[in-house]
């Protein structure tokens, strides 16, 4: 959609179309324009009661392409060499607890997270299994490669957009720094689904690390000062007056919506989340000067923002998809950053009070196989993967769930992808099984899956 400054002359607003609607003068955000700044509130029929919230905030380390947990956080020393790979396991700060020796900042922070061993569902296609991750539910009319729908269950933040929707101009949700699409695929997961566009999360494509990273959406266009976005609010609230030109163009109107978003621009209060150059310098070095930790660093900040749910994508699409020298790959350049940004993340929370109020989940679409393949890969792997949890109220240092001998399937309780949108929701204080409509109006509940109730110690394990 193209997005123009309000410069057109009235006489001729009144042969425009319809999706020639007037626009605030800024880029927009993965070409959203200024009526999906700000999402319409819904009316959801959710249920009379809503759980306690636990978290203010949730962050979403995700490792797109799935991430090995053999080769990280489940590792099998005692198998044969084909199923254990070429790392070692070493000693965390919970004792009887190991993971990959390359993860030293992580293992020395084990008594902050807890390990869930036995995640596991039934696909081993990227795409239906980030749509499941992402959304707590299984894909509608799934099949391999389905890409990105409108029939899509809502990914988290576009569920809390609808059943709690904001009035201050802060969205719900924020993606960064990638979108997850590589022609023609896009992969599903990764907005409102069948909810629609105005719930969907704000998508920031841009590495934090690059001097010249900057958010056009919140940023006003070139030559257009505090002074003229006044001007144009006024020129908007003429137009609002011009009865008859509304009904040439279709019900123009200033809406709440615009009005908040014009208080946003104003106020600049999202918008200096955004600027990495107010961290110290030695907070930057912490999370690390590449994409990985500066899109952390940027997460913590839209956090402590206000944002409620931020998704940063560890890397491009499929890049933890390593059918091939798994082993070279992770160690020279994966898990280092990794353990840097999140680690750092997770003591940065912590100073500063947010980490007992921000869940924060370290998650892939599914495991890797057990066995090493003939290109020293591992490939696909639904049945079993492990999942980090931290944050608002989660037990540190707890493992909980147990895969078998080669990591193949949990030997314990199997916990699934609805159980994970389960417990975001219920820790966000939204009951999971809520009522909200499908696009054609029938009512479905938000999701079905069950609070995974062991991260907070109130199962015995």
């Amino acid at each position: 959609m193209a997005h123009r400054s309000v410069t057109t002359p009235i006489e001729h607003l009144r042969t425009a179309s319809r999706r020639h609607m007037l626009q605030v003068g800024y880029s927009g955000l993965m070409g959203l324009g200024l009526n999906s700044l700000v999402p319409k509130r819904a009316a959801a029929e959710s249920s009379p009661t809503s759980p306690t919230p636990r978290a203010k905030s949730l962050i979403i380390v995700w490792c797109t392409g799935a991430i090995s947990h053999h080769d990280t956080f489940d590792m099998k020393p005692n198998a044969p060499k084909e199923i254990r790979g070429e790392f070692n396991p070493v000693a965390t700060s919970v004792t009887g607890t190991q993971i990959c020796e390359h993860l030293p900042r992580l293992a020395a922070r084990a008594h902050k997270y807890a390990l869930v061993r036995s995640l596991s569902h039934k696909d081993n296609n990227h795409l239906m299994s980030t749509h499941h991750v992402l959304t707590g539910h299984v894909q509608p009319g799934a099949f391999f490669d389905k890409v990105a729908s409108r029939d899509d269950w809502p990914n988290y933040s576009a569920g809390c957009e609808y059943l709690r929707p904001r009035s201050d101009g802060i969205p719900n949700g924020v993606n960064l720094p990638t979108f997850l699409m590589s022609a023609p695929l896009t992969w599903p997961g990764q907005h409102a689904g069948f909810l629609g566009p105005k719930y969907d999360p704000w998508q920031i494509v841009g590495d934090p690390n690059s001097p010249q990273f900057r958010v056009d959406a919140l940023t006003l266009s070139q030559g257009i000062d505090a002074t003229r976005l006044d001007q144009r609010r006024g020129l908007l609230k003429s137009l609002d007056q011009q009865t008859s030109v509304a009904s040439d163009i279709g019900a123009f109107r200033m809406t709440e919506d615009q009005r908040l978003a014009f208080t946003m621009l104003s106020s600049g209060q999202l918008s200096e989340s955004f600027e990495l150059h107010r961290e110290p310098d030695a907070v930057r070095d912490t999370y690390g000067r590449h994409a990985f930790g500066q899109s952390l660093l940027l997460a913590r900040r839209l956090v402590e923002g206000g944002v409620p749910i931020v998704q940063a994508n560890m890397g491009p699409v499929q890049n933890w998809d390593h059918h091939s020298a798994i082993f070279s790959t992770l160690k020279g350049r994966m898990l280092t950053p990794l353990d840097q940004a999140v680690s750092a993340l997770l003591d940065d929370l912590d100073t500063r009070g947010l980490l007992d109020q921000t869940m924060v989940m370290v998650l892939g679409e599914f495991g890797r196989t057990p066995k090493i393949n003939k290109d020293s890969g591992r490939d696909h792997w639904g049945p079993c993967f492990t999942g980090v949890f931290a944050g608002a109220g989660v037990l540190g240092g707890k493992i909980i769930g147990q895969s078998d001998e080669i990591g193949a399937y949990p030997e314990t309780t199997p916990y699934s992808p609805d159980d994970i949108g389960a417990t975001v929701y219920t820790a966000l204080g939204i009951d999971p099984h809520a009522v909200v409509r499908d696009r054609i109006g029938r009512p479905v509940h938000l999701n079905q899956g069950n609070v995974i109730e062991e991260l907070y110690g109130e199962i015995s394990a």
